[in-house]
């Protein structure tokens, strides 16, 4: 199992998701190239992430170079995991739900909280969804499939708040896993950071979380 330390930046502090650029693109990148359905689906994007804290929120640096992009969702709880996308998905140890987000290169949020693929799923309000602070370099506007290879680049912020995780009592770890998919695309693929070890692709697996540790 995966594990990696979230360092504290002060420079984080008061920052937006487009401030943090400078800030978490100069850390060692982990990478999301875990390819665990290769018979199925062989195409592998290059695909990294910086991710660090401020006092208030974890913030997450993703960086992309894959063919075939396209971005067709523009409202939030969209499918985005159709377009290219990014996915980061965690858990608290006391509680049985996780919660996964999933951002189309553009932005584009679907975020829930649940207690499997298809058990108790929670739809994140409106308000909270608005807490999520996202900066795409491909801005947010929609467009269909664009051959050919592509770099993009989704910096989000997401307050502790929204994660349910008490600032002045800061868990040991969270149980996580990254992801990058395509499901829509004419090169559909399934990366993650920590390997799954199912038959067939599926990211709703809390039992093959890595561990990010406070």
């Amino acid at each position: 199992m995966k594990s990696l330390k979230i360092n504290y930046l002060s420079a984080l502090d008061n920052a937006t998701a487009e401030m943090a650029v400078g800030i978490l693109n100069i850390l060692n990148p982990e990478k999301v190239d875990a390819v665990n359905w290769l018979e199925q689906y062989g195409v592998k994007p290059d695909c990294g992430f910086q991710i660090a804290r401020s006092n208030d929120a974890i913030f997450i640096y993703f960086e992309v170079t894959e063919e075939n992009i396209r971005a067709q969702f523009a409202n939030d709880h969209d499918p985005v995991w159709q377009d290219s996308c990014v996915e980061f998905f965690c858990k608290l140890a006391e509680r049985k739900a996780y919660m996964n987000f999933e951002f189309n290169c553009i932005g584009t949020c679907l975020a829930t909280s649940r207690i499997s693929r298809n058990e108790n799923i929670t739809p994140f309000t409106a308000e909270e969804m608005n807490k999520i602070d996202r900066y795409a370099s491909l801005g947010r506007k929609t467009f269909t499939e664009k051959e050919g290879k592509s770099e993009w680049q989704l910096t989000v912020k997401i307050p502790f708040t929204v994660l349910g995780i008490d600032i002045n009592n800061f868990p040991d770890k969270l149980a996580a896993n990254f992801y990058k998919c395509a499901d829509g695309s004419s090169k559909p693929h399934y990366l993650s950071w920590n390997a799954i070890n199912t038959k067939n692709p599926d990211f709703h697996c809390p039992e093959y979380f890595g561990e990010l540790i406070f």
